[in-house]
């Protein structure tokens, strides 16, 4: 006699278990993500019991004696997707693009298929929510040639998608999206927890086992968190995330995970009528404005990956009208806003209770570094004191809660890009590097060691 299904109750974001329904997850704190879940338990077997299965030892292996050679890797086609994951795609890797809809995730996959199907052989594009007809209406966009060995096939169920695989042995294989696929021995809906789960190892077995890369798109929420589990980001070899505004054509590829290279490696696209073009010089993208030193403007720069990136900070300061003054930030944590409002207010006398704060990172980068802490501080001073500073100049350090500047990574070679692009000075933490002298001087650019935002605001 079989037995009936176990009813649990499973969080769509985290998934955490819970024996009854609840409004919100203990573990995620996401609310009203918990839904009902059905898990059909098979007999077991008489002979097996509770005992442990004896299965054959494997031989552990000296970790000196184990092989260092590199991963064999294939070019995706485009320079700035390459650099995120590390030097190219690796053979056997399960990649996990995420991103709001509309940001060009498709676009940017659809152009890689494109580039190694002309070098590398047959691509198989699997796509649940488009037809044939719509791929090839942006494929028509997006690629000035479409290769003959980009196949398509619209179809969510993957053990067919999986045959399809095994029948032409594809170079890459694309699933768009992970939400839609489902597998038809799991007892759920496409998109439910465990058929994601169910599709996402299934998927990684047959890239593992075949040698060849897989690239999951997958959709984001509200907030811009992976829709479905978060146990798939433990699952994939790589996790990328795809940032960018809607009214901008700027699009930031950002690595949050990556197995075969460095994590929080980012590139740049633009978003044009041709799809995504590299960003190779995105500093210069972002630095509108170089050259002009307005009220109320600092430069700015934190060191992402392998590379500096350069970006403009604005800060307005007005008198408040009725009500509590407001702080307001976009690209900068709010509550990093106020602990500098605070340190300016103790340590520098500004009085601040009485004026709205407008903070704002121009370009629709969000670095998310404490060491824009001091452009931030010195961007409120000037629109405070309704005056610019005496030269172009770019601003690096944390500050702390005395008012005293902290150091930050890979300052030197902030300097020298500060330099490239044509900056007159720089303002940086004295104990800016531990791993080279401090006495670092050129003829073209200015360096002003600071080790208070007192001294900071002297320079400025």
């Amino acid at each position: 006699m079989a037995k009936k299904a176990k009813k649990v109750y499973l969080c769509k974001e985290c998934g955490n278990e819970y024996p009854a329904w609840q409004g919100r997850c203990d573990y995620c704190g996401s609310w009203n993500t918990i839904v009902e879940h059905r898990i059909s338990e098979a007999p077991k077997s008489s002979s097996q019991g509770n005992k442990i299965l004896n299965t054959k030892a494997v031989n552990p292996i000296r970790l000196s004696e184990v092989g260092t050679d590199k991963y064999d890797r294939i070019s995706s086609g485009i320079k700035e997707l390459d650099r995120v994951l590390g030097g190219g795609i690796v053979l056997g890797s399960l990649i996990l693009i995420s991103g709001e809809p509309g940001i060009g995730k498709s676009t940017l996959i659809l152009q890689s298929a494109n580039d190694i199907a002309k070098n590398n052989g047959t691509v198989l594009y699997a796509t649940g929510e488009e037809s044939e007809e719509q791929v090839k209406i942006r494929a028509d966009r997006v690629c000035e040639k479409i290769s003959n060995d980009l196949l398509v096939v619209p179809e969510i169920n993957l053990n067919t998608i999986i045959g399809i695989c095994e029948d032409i042995s594809p170079s890459l294989l694309i699933i768009d999206s992970i939400q839609t696929m489902f597998l038809a021995e799991i007892d759920s809906a496409a998109g439910s927890i465990s058929q994601i789960r169910a599709c996402t190892s299934t998927l990684m077995q047959y890239a593992k086992t075949n040698n060849v890369p897989i690239f999951i798109v997958a959709h984001v929420t509200k907030t811009g968190e992976l829709s479905g589990p978060k146990t798939i980001e433990h699952m994939v070899d790589c996790v990328l995330g795809f940032e960018g505004e809607r009214d901008k054509d700027l699009r930031i590829l950002r690595s949050k995970k990556n197995r075969f290279g460095t994590t929080d490696e980012i590139g740049a696209f633009r978003m044009c009528n041709i799809g995504m073009e590299d960003v190779t010089d995105l500093s210069t993208q972002l630095l509108e404005n170089t050259g002009i030193r307005e009220i109320g403007s600092v430069a700015s720069a934190v060191y992402e990956g392998s590379r500096p990136i350069f970006f403009e900070i604005q800060a307005l300061v007005t008198p408040a009208n009725v009500g509590f003054a407001r702080r307001t930030s976009v690209g900068i944590d709010n509550n990093r806003l106020n602990m500098i409002l605070a340190v300016l207010e103790k340590k520098a006398g500004i009085n601040l209770i009485n004026h709205d704060v407008y903070v704002n990172v121009v370009g629709g980068v969000k670095p998310g570094n404490p060491s824009t802490d001091l452009a931030v501080a010195l961007a409120i001073y000037s629109s405070y004191c309704d005056k610019s500073s005496r030269k172009e100049i770019v601003a690096i350090g944390e500050v702390g809660l005395t008012g005293n500047l902290r150091s930050v990574k890979n300052a030197d070679k902030i300097i020298l890009e500060a330099e490239r692009i044509g900056y007159e000075a720089i303002i940086l933490p004295e104990s800016r590097s531990k791993n080279k002298s401090s006495d670092y001087k050129d003829e073209q650019i200015t360096i002003c060691k600071v080790q208070n935002i007192i001294d900071a605001i002297k320079h400025f």
